[in-house]
C-alpha cells in the first residue's frame, strides 16, 4: 500500500489499548505534521510507551486507527516499519560487537548492501560523531557514545519518522547538548517524536508538545502556549521597601496586571509577585511606578512559568 500526499506524518484516531480491564491508552487523537519535532510527555505509566509500541507496530491496538505517512499500520505494517526509525528507552545493543560490526549488522537487516552500505555507514558515523569509534567495542563505550550508536541504527534506513524514547537518559550535561544539537539537525529533514522526562530539553528542542496522563491527552500546543496555561503564568518578581498594602494597590492599578501576590516581608523589604497576561511586558511600568512613589527597589525580574510547572499541574491535578 503506497502513502498518500497527506501533510501529516502520523495520524492517530481514537486509539485505545486495553490490558484486561485496564485502559493503558484511551481514545487518543493526534496529528503530527511532516518536518516537525514533536514532544510526547507524561509521567511513568501514562501510556507513552504503549502508544509508541502501537505506532511502531510492536503491539496491535484494541481499537482505533494509526496511519504513518497515510499508511494504515493494520493494513500494511511492513511498509510502516520501513518508514520508522526507533530508539528505545533501554537502547538494546550488542556489547561484544564493535561499532562498525553492529552498524553493518543493522544495515544487512535493513537490506542495505554493497556500495550503498559503505556510503551509509560513513554518512551516519560522521553525523553521529562515531568515525573515531568504529573499531571500539560497544560494551566499552560511554553512555553518550552508546546513545549515538542507537541513533545511528535508528537512522540507518533513512526513515521519514524518527521516534526517540528518552535519548538523553544517563547523559552528562555536555553529552546532552551534543545529542540535543543532533536531534535538531535531524529535525531539519525528518519528523521526530521525542519522548523524555527532561522537560527543559523538550521545551528547548520541540516545535510542539503533547502531555498525556492516565492514557488520555491533557494538553497540547507549542512550549509557549503550554507555559501560558500555568496558574502562575507570566509574572514579575519585585522586592520593594514600602507599605505592603500601598504596593499591592499601586501595582494592581497598572495596565495589564492580572493579580498581585505578596509573598512576604524581609527586613522591611516586601516581596511582591505581579502576574500579567501571556504577552504583557510591564517591567518598565513597574519601575516607573516605584520611582514615582519614591520607594526603594532592590529586585525586579521577569519570570515565565516553566514546562515543569505546567506538567506538574496537569498530571497531579
Amino acid at each position: 500500500m503506497s502513502s498518500t500526499n497527506t501533510q501529516f506524518m502520523l495520524e492517530v484516531d481514537n486509539l485505545s489499548k486495553k490490558f484486561g480491564d485496564f485502559y493503558a491508552v484511551k481514545n487518543l487523537n493526534l496529528q503530527i505534521r511532516k518536518g516537525e519535532i514533536f514532544g510526547f510527555l507524561g509521567p511513568n505509566g501514562a501510556g507513552k510507551t504503549t502508544t509508541m509500541r502501537m505506532v511502531t507496530c510492536l503491539i496491535p491496538p484494541t481499537a482505533g486507527i494509526v496511519k504513518v505517512d497515510g499508511i494504515d499500520t493494520a493494513a500494511d505494517s511492513m511498509a510502516v516499519r520501513k518508514k520508522i526509525g526507533y530508539l528505545a528507552e533501554n537502547n538494546p545493543l550488542y556489547n561484544d560487537m564493535t561499532v562498525e560490526e553492529y552498524l553493518k549488522f543493522v544495515a544487512e537487516i535493513r537490506g542495505i548492501k554493497g556500495d550503498r552500505q559503505v556510503t551509509r555507514l560513513k554518512e551516519l558515523s560522521a553525523i553521529c560523531g562515531l568515525t573515531k569509534m568504529a573499531q571500539r567495542q560497544i560494551g566499552k563505550l560511554s553512555k553518550g557514545f552508546r546513545q549515538r550508536v542507537g541513533l545511528a541504527q535508528a537512522m540507518m534506513h533513512d526513515p521519514d519518522l524518527l521516534i526517540l524514547d528518552e535519548p538523553m537518559s544517563g547523559l552528562d550535561p555536555n553529552q546532552i547538548v551534543e545529542i540535543r544539537n543532533l536531534i535538531k539537525k535531524m529535525g531539519q529533514e525528518k519528523t521526530v517524536i521525542y519522548c523524555s522526562h527532561i522537560l527543559s530539553e523538550v521545551s528547548a528542542t520541540c516545535d510542539r508538545i503533547l502531555i498525556i496522563n492516565d492514557g488520555q491527552i491533557v494538553a497540547s500546543g507549542t512550549p509557549d502556549e503550554l507555559t501560558s496555561r500555568s496558574s502562575r503564568g507570566n509574572r514579575y518578581v519585585t522586592r520593594v521597601k514600602a507599605d505592603r498594602a500601598d504596593i499591592e494597590t499601586a501595582f494592581k492599578a497598572l495596565p495589564g496586571v492580572a493579580n498581585v501576590i505578596i509573598n512576604g516581608v524581609e527586613d522591611e523589604w516586601v516581596v511582591a509577585e505581579v502576574a500579567v497576561g501571556e504577552k504583557e511586558e510591564i517591567g518598565e511600568a513597574i519601575f516607573k511606578c516605584v520611582v514615582d512613589k519614591g520607594w526603594s527597589l532592590s529586585e525586579l525580574k521577569h519570570e515565565a512559568a516553566s514546562l515543569e510547572e505546567v506538567f506538574t499541574q496537569l498530571t497531579r491535578g
